[in-house]
């Protein structure tokens, strides 16, 4: 199985909205940063292209179909030159309600790195830490207008550089129409599903870390 959807939107833009709205429209399954943690054994291969820009794709998304959020995110480029006859999606939302969701999700969690227990979990953290904090943000999480500046930058780029004929600017507050269009696939007889709220991020990671300290 090839890639036939790369995601190329930052996270908290709907990511795992649209992760479940491409499994079922067929393109599964959808490769979201929920895949990494459930497993583990893909963590080398994130850290080998985050270290030298390339990794071996097609061992890493054996039985994929599309990638949505970081990290697969982060490699666009090297995703869109491995897999040329892939469709981009750019997720996108406002700066400023992207801003609002992303402070007290993603950055809280990665900010909190160093309190994790030693494990698999730690081991990802700390790659996302890297790749999210220190080369996309250069460690400028408390600066928002900063944080604005490279997610319009990365919309930009992205647009700049694939044909507007093999790219969807998509808000996933724009439900099935524009999606299916891009597709080419049938509108489903169903709401769009949308997930993972700020505040269901923040009840998960609280399970989570409950968890953790059941296990210890």
């Amino acid at each position: 199985m090839t890639l036939k959807i790369v995601g190329a939107g930052f996270g908290r833009t709907g990511t795992k909205s649209l992760k479940a709205a491409l499994e079922r429209l067929g393109f599964a399954k959808c490769y979201h940063m929920t895949e990494l943690r459930e497993n583990p054994a893909h963590l080398p291969y994130w850290q080998e292209a985050l270290k030298s820009g390339s990794t071996d794709w097609d061992a890493l998304f054996e039985g994929y179909g599309s990638c949505v959020d970081w990290p697969a995110a982060f490699h666009w480029r090297a995703l869109t030159a491995h897999y040329p006859d892939a469709k981009v999606l750019l997720s996108v939302r406002s700066p400023e309600s992207w801003v609002k969701s992303i402070q007290p999700t993603i950055f809280t969690t990665l900010r909190k790195v160093s309190e994790l227990p030693p494990g698999p979990l730690r081991e990802q953290r700390q790659m996302n830490y890297e790749m999210i904090v220190e080369r996309t943000f250069e460690g400028r999480l408390d600066d928002d207008d900063y944080l604005i500046s490279v997610f319009n930058k990365n919309i930009q780029d992205v647009q700049a550089t694939i044909p507007a004929e093999c790219l969807l600017t998509f808000d996933a507050a724009e439900g099935w129409g524009p999606l299916c269009r891009f597709l080419g696939v049938d509108i489903p007889d169903e709401p769009f599903p949308f997930t993972n709220t700020t505040a269901e991020f923040i009840e998960n990671v609280k399970a989570r870390a409950e968890a953790l300290k059941g296990s210890s």
